[in-house]
């Protein structure tokens, strides 16, 4: 699997990691198996949330990473807008760590913008999370570039270190505006629902069509050309989402070092699925 330095720390990540969302409602035998398939595939990278499953979902990451190295896996969570006073945040994460049977979170997320808690105040308890070593980095979900800014002002002592946005081929308005800026301080961007929500696009759709064609010139399936044109920004990770084995190990396929995306590919690819001119207010799932 292909790492890439995780915005401004000096921490390597697999360019794919893995989703969760929803992974509660399959068979949960099968989902904990599709985690640790991936782990061992090289997605080491699991994000997860107190949304989801109301924690249930939490404790299935918790028995999917038990008994594995700790420090070879970035687990991800995040705390909901409703519960993101200072004290409720703190709150929210130490309930987390229980759920996940673990002693620190590499990042913690505020899920999306909070208009009952001031955002500085939110940031004050990821600071003391950090400062606690509950934490190792503290990050945003679904911010705008003006809500961002917002947040990295509100630090005193730590720095936004993601920002995680819905980034599919269908909405690409990210690269607009935010992705730049958050290359150049250095911020990652992780992209979920790489496949959309449910409607990815049908081979004898149009655009369907136009990922098929690319797919059989490389010998590889429409989802893979997805994951690796999405993936082809270096500051850029992505976590598709799946409770099905062999949908893991296609995920992780996609950025094989022995194949790659052509400019002709890329070029059709950009032509078929165009960047959209607006790029607030931002799209998401």
């Amino acid at each position: 699997m292909i790492k890439q330095k995780f915005g401004w720390t000096d921490v390597d990540v697999p360019i794919i990691g893995q989703g969760t969302w929803l992974i509660d409602n399959d068979n949960e035998n099968r989902a904990i198996e599709t985690l640790q398939i991936g782990l061992d595939l090289g997605m080491t990278h699991i994000d997860t949330a107190e949304m989801y499953g109301n924690g249930k979902t939490e404790e299935l990451v918790g028995q999917a990473i038990a008994g594995r190295k700790r420090d070879e896996i970035l687990l991800v969570s995040k705390v909901l807008p409703s519960n993101a006073s200072y004290e409720g945040t703190i709150s929210a994460c130490k309930n987390s760590l229980k759920r996940l049977k673990t002693d620190y979170l590499d990042l913690y997320l505020l899920h999306w913008p909070s208009y009952q808690y001031p955002i500085a105040e939110t940031m004050q308890a990821m600071e003391k999370l950090v400062s606690d070593n509950l934490v190792k980095f503290i990050g945003v979900s679904n911010f705008n570039l003006k809500e961002l800014q917002e947040a990295e002002q509100a630090l005193q002592n730590e720095r936004i270190a993601c920002n995680q946005l819905l980034y599919n081929l269908g909405y690409r308005a990210i690269e607009k505006r935010i992705l730049p800026y958050c290359t150049n301080k250095g911020i990652a961007v992780v992209g979920y629902s790489p496949f959309g929500h449910g409607n990815f696009y049908s081979p004898p759709s149009t655009k369907g069509k136009v990922l098929v064609e690319i797919a059989n010139r490389h010998g590889r399936t429409p989802t893979q050309i997805a994951l690796r044109f999405l993936s082809l920004h270096s500051n850029v990770f992505i976590i598709p989402k799946t409770s099905h084995p062999e949908r893991a190990r296609e995920n992780s396929q996609s950025v094989d070092k022995d194949w790659g995306l052509t400019d002709k590919d890329i070029e059709e690819i950009n032509r078929t699925f165009p960047v959209s001119d607006r790029d607030d207010p931002l799209e998401m799932i």
